[in-house]
């Protein structure tokens, strides 16, 4: 039997190739917009992607395994260097645009990154970290007009590959320090066609999106990159507003958009004259993500946007979105996250990684074809995370009798505040820095706002009463906003088992925080 020639038809799905295919078919057509009356076509989005490469493989010579790092609020811009940076193989780290100096030393020199480029309103913690690595620095509305006008738009003939870095956001994860997540192009690339474009059936060339989520978060910026991958159009918000928010949905007849609980909780605080001032029966799908979303809110949205249009869906950075819960399931199955995206598989499993029984918690593990490559300079982590092709962030869940997962809590203690993570260690670190400070403790209490609030315990040193604004401002100087405890509780001690290990459960368990 004679063997079958190899036909060279490979072509690595990268997120690259992907805009390339969509400008090929509408070069003119509008990709993204912004609220300042900006927009990008295709071709325009495109050509600058090519031209941020050319500069930094050109000109500034950086090559595969070199890294960047991206400090930025939402913007176009923000897209066209991230996808740019990737173009040249140079994998941004992303970095919150209200991180503080030291935040941005850890991303910065754990991330190994040769260039920063941030926006002119984040520049000043950028001038007072100390980083070791960075030989330049570039602050965005300054360097990229003499970049575009410059530089040459012809793409850089490299060989990328689908398992090559895409982008490095950081996490808290189950340390205390952030861990940069890798991310691949097939990672996000297979995210976006099974979870988002399979499960969703709205990102298409007709999809008018709108994304107003954080862009340095890994969820953010895949709903921004979702719409355009496929040939649609997105418009920016630099972050999100209530109203302004309905406005737009009514003017751009936008179909689909990314949104946290608490979005919905400002959303709703407007009251009902306002929310009946706006049309919003352009919406096809809603996407709540990052944080659980209270069942009393769930039954807000379909009341006021209708009962076909919510998708709750559960996920991480490092395995993207994982399961969602289809708008007719949201009044029949309460307080569930669904069930597993196409292309996706979820175990729930005991210490000993058996699958526990219907109804019972367990750890949540996922596995699919887009989970991440692993924690940079983490192997450990790495591990941890890792199980024989499955993957876990220490996640606690449960599955009914028809396969639907429930979430139940975070088995390392990570409080989500308003769809963002906080780690308690990074906190408590902090605390303990205050010369005021005995011990230190810090929780998640429920809040129908953030959907938990971060709160500290603090044991005084002898003979002190630490003010609590006082605490709060030395921690607002070394912590990005959403870290920094609403409340300071003020003990004589903490709670601890025989080994001196102070118990957080406990503390938790005052406020009637579900285990």
């Amino acid at each position: 039997m004679s063997e079958t020639p190899a036909i060279d038809t490979y072509v690595p799905a990268t997120i690259g190739h992907g805009l390339r295919a969509a400008a090929g078919r509408l070069p003119g057509k509008v990709a993204l917009t912004d609220e300042r009356g900006r927009q990008r076509s295709y071709a325009e989005l495109l050509a600058n992607i090519h031209r941020i490469a050319r500069f930094v493989h050109d000109e500034l010579g950086l090559r595969h395994g070199d890294h960047a790092a991206l400090m930025a609020g939402n913007s176009i811009e923000f897209v066209e260097l991230a996808v740019g940076l990737s173009e040249a193989a140079i994998p941004p780290a992303m970095i919150s645009p209200r991180a503080t100096a030291p935040e941005v030393e850890h991303i910065c020199n754990d991330s190994g990154a040769k260039v920063l480029f941030v926006d002119r309103e984040s520049a000043r913690a950028v001038n007072a970290a100390r980083l070791q690595g960075v030989k330049s620095i570039f602050v965005i509305e300054d360097a990229l007009p003499d970049i575009q006008s410059r530089c040459s738009d012809e793409p850089l003939d490299l060989d990328i590959g689908e398992s090559d870095i895409f982008s490095i956001p950081y996490t808290s994860g189950t340390t205390g320090k952030p861990k940069g997540v890798l991310l691949s192009h097939r990672a996000r690339v297979q995210m976006m066609l099974f979870a988002v474009a399979g499960s969703y059936g709205i990102h298409n060339p007709d999809c008018r999106a709108l994304a107003m989520s954080p862009f340095f978060n890994g969820g953010g910026f895949a709903n921004v990159l979702a719409p355009i991958f496929f040939g649609g159009s997105c418009h920016i918000f630099p972050r999100f507003m209530a109203e302004p928010m309905l406005k737009t949905v009514e003017a751009r007849r936008i179909t689909n958009m990314f949104m946290v609980p608490t979005q919905f909780h400002a959303l709703f605080a407007l009251g009902d004259e306002v929310l009946q001032k706006y049309d919003t029966s352009s919406l096809k799908v809603i996407n709540s993500n990052a944080a659980p979303l209270p069942q009393p809110t769930k039954e807000k949205i379909d009341a006021y946007f209708g009962s076909e249009v919510l998708y709750d869906a559960y996920g991480s950075t490092e395995f993207g979105s994982a399961t969602a819960l289809r708008p007719y399931d949201q009044l029949r199955k309460l307080s569930c996250v669904g069930l597993p995206q196409p292309g996706c598989e979820i175990r729930v499993v005991d210490a000993d990684d058996k699958p526990v029984a219907a109804g019972e918690v367990g750890e949540i593990f996922v596995r699919s074809p887009w989970l991440f490559s692993g924690y940079l300079n983490a192997p450990e982590a790495t591990a941890e995370a890792m199980r024989d092709g499955w993957c876990t962030v220490g996640d606690l869940g449960r599955l009914d009798e028809e396969g639907y997962l429930y979430l139940v809590d975070r088995k390392k203690n990570v409080i989500i505040t308003g769809g963002q993570n906080v780690f308690p260690r990074e906190v408590e670190d902090v605390l303990y820095d205050h010369p005021q400070v005995h011990e230190a403790a810090v929780v998640g209490r429920p809040d129908d706002y953030w959907g938990e609030a971060v709160v500290a315990f603090i044991v005084p040193a002898r003979g002190e009463t630490p003010p609590t604004e006082a605490l709060k401002s030395f921690c607002k100087q070394r912590l990005t906003g959403y870290k920094v405890p609403k409340d300071f509780v003020l003990r004589e001690s903490l709670p601890k088992n025989a080994t001196g290990k102070i118990l957080h459960r406990a503390l938790r368990d005052e406020f009637g925080r579900p285990q």
